[in-house]
């Protein structure tokens, strides 16, 4: 279990980025979302270990993570997939599966691992992680690597970044299979209406403050309504405007 205690952070110019986050989140497959600027990314990091919180407390399996580094949260079981991927410089791709993973991979599991996330493996297995690939083939790439790592806790932030459509509903199905075919929990930062649909559960986050945390069923059609309301609403003042 993931429990965040009256989590607050503050930017360098002192500006409230994320006010009192209380949450509790167990083993399921949960999905922050909100306008742009909510905080959304930011909560992630700090969960992750990459920004540490300006007050409040981490606490994963029952121990209190608030000062461990994100080497050290990794090694207590959580997984991070970046917005933007970062590149490895020297690394070919089946070296980095298998130090996501933490041991030799065979061909056969290097090649299974890209096939999941719509990649022919012939054609990436022995391709270095530099300049020379896509942010879209990077993305996919790091999200093989979280799958090889198989950790309890798997956070994603906005996964469907740089993502093309038949990209995007393969990785549809890469996230239901991970989390139905283990114990295991899903953290997932979108706006994207089909992952909101495979959710359990949705956290909804504006100006820095949890609105919303509920299951999916109880939340969502009242999100889509005010989103479509928001729409409506700048759609018809710059008709206005004109």
């Amino acid at each position: 279990m993931l429990e965040l205690k009256n989590i607050s952070f503050y930017s360098e110019d002192n500006k409230k980025i994320l006010d009192n986050i209380c949450l509790e989140i167990d083993n399921n497959f949960t999905v922050i979302t909100g306008p742009n600027g909510s905080g959304k990314s930011t909560l992630a990091k700090i969960i992750a270990g990459i920004k540490k919180p300006t007050s409040g407390k981490i606490i994963f399996n029952g121990e209190d993570i608030t000062n461990l580094s994100i080497t050290e949260r990794a090694k207590r079981g959580m997984s991070y997939a970046f917005q933007q991927p970062v590149r490895f410089k020297g690394l070919k791709v089946k070296d980095l599966m298998s130090l996501a993973a933490g041991k030799e991979s065979s061909l056969s599991e290097v090649c299974d691992l890209l096939s999941e996330v719509g990649l022919c493996a012939r054609d990436y297995i022995n391709r270095n992680i530099d300049g020379t690939l896509s942010g879209g083939e990077l993305k996919r790439i790091e999200i093989a690597m979280v799958i090889a790592r198989n950790t309890q806790l798997s956070i994603f932030d906005e996964p469907e970044a740089g993502i093309d459509l038949w990209s995007f509903q393969k990785l549809i199905h890469v996230f239901e299979k991970l989390y139905k075919s283990n114990d295991k929990s899903i953290l997932i930062i979108s706006h994207q209406e089909r992952i909101l649909n495979i959710a359990d559960k949705i956290i909804y986050l504006k100006d820095g403050v949890v609105e919303k945390y509920d299951e999916r069923e109880n939340i969502l059609n009242e999100l889509l309504k005010s989103t479509e309301n928001a729409q409506c609403k700048v759609l018809k003042d710059k008709m206005e405007a004109k």
